[in-house]
């Protein structure tokens, strides 16, 4: 009596990263591998020391300047299948940042698609998310509670604008830490509905924007904030978190600070990090969102990763999914 096998699940993990080993490959690895597929340029996601890279076209430039010009990048556009051993892979949108991708995996008729981090509200300064059908899903749950719902990016555009122009009429500076890659493209766009006033940029911040220009991506005019100092007055400078606290910051002066992300949804978080105003901007799927798309993708299975994770599993599970957390080392983004 023959008996049949239970299917190998195409991808593992292991203490390297997510591994594939039909085509011998790392999705996002921890270390470095000899060949690693990445979905997009955060530094969870990205990280030094593999021998070949496997990665979207226009994330390029910003994975150079992330991990080395002297990396060995292999390059594909969004949608084009390529082989790695016996899988069939392919990079699609994901809408989190410029040249983000979730990555398609077809081996003996089953789908896997890797979400790697996404989001599904309106951002021109990045290829909006794709619908990749399959059979698992693996997503992230970053903001996977029914208290993060966002708001669209025109209402809270509108509201740092009005944030700035208070404090510009009481002689005083906004500063407003915000991710330096994906979050600050997002707001510099979405500023221009309101205002042609440059905007000026930490140097850190500075450099990322460039490389989003030379893609045409249009951001509103900007200056280094490095050519300002405590003569300033009733200017927005936009900063990593990390240097509103620092000897930087105080250089300019009289300011008030805000923070743009989607942890702002709760108001005690703002108190907690002692900032005079939030912003609820996330490059991240919001709940709904999150729902929506594992709903949409007809996956028959979902694997939960860095965040919510069993608050999400439990609820998919309550709506007839088969969903279970799965335990990785990507981060939850603070300043997601």
């Amino acid at each position: 009596m023959s008996t049949v096998q239970p299917r190998v699940p195409l991808i593992s993990v292991t203490p390297r990263g997510l591994y594939c080993a039909r085509g011998d490959f790392y999705i996002d690895p921890w270390e470095g591998v000899d060949v690693a597929l990445i979905t997009h340029a955060h530094s969870d996601h990205a990280r030094e020391g593999s021998r070949l890279y496997h990665i979207t076209q226009p994330s390029l430039s910003i994975i150079k300047r992330r991990l080395g010009a002297d990396g060995v990048y292999n390059t594909h556009i969004y949608g084009e299948p390529f082989t790695l051993g016996d899988v069939l892979v392919s990079f699609h949108p994901a809408g989190h940042i410029l040249g983000s991708a979730q990555i398609r995996l077809e081996c003996e008729g089953e789908v896997w698609v890797v979400s790697g981090d996404y989001k599904r509200d309106y951002d021109p300064t990045c290829m909006p998310f794709e619908v990749v059908p399959c059979d698992v899903f693996i997503t992230e749950s970053t903001f996977g509670l029914p208290v993060f719902v966002w708001k669209s990016i025109a209402e809270e555009a509108e509201a740092i604008y009005r944030w700035w122009q208070k404090n510009k009429d009481l002689g005083r500076n906004s500063i407003l830490a915000c991710y330096a890659l994906g979050k600050s493209q997002r707001v510099l766009h979405a500023l221009q509905e309101f205002t042609n006033q440059p905007v000026l940029l930490h140097g850190a911040t500075q450099a990322l924007v460039d490389l989003y220009r030379e893609q045409g991506v249009p951001l509103i005019a900007t200056e280094a904030a490095a050519d300002y100092g405590k003569g300033t007055k009733g200017q927005l400078i936009l900063a990593p978190p990390a240097a509103i606290t620092s000897v930087w910051a105080r250089k300019f002066g009289p300011f008030e600070s805000g923070f743009a992300s989607g942890w702002m949804r709760i108001r005690g978080n703002r108190r907690r990090k002692a900032y005079d105003q939030g912003f609820v901007i996330s490059d991240h799927a919001d709940w709904p969102a999150l729902i929506q798309t594992v709903r949409e993708t007809g996956a028959k299975k979902i694997y939960v990763t860095h965040g919510y994770t069993d608050e999400l599993s439990r609820f998919l599970n309550e709506q007839g999914h088969s969903a279970e957390p799965l335990e990785t080392l990507f981060a939850r983004e603070e300043d997601a």
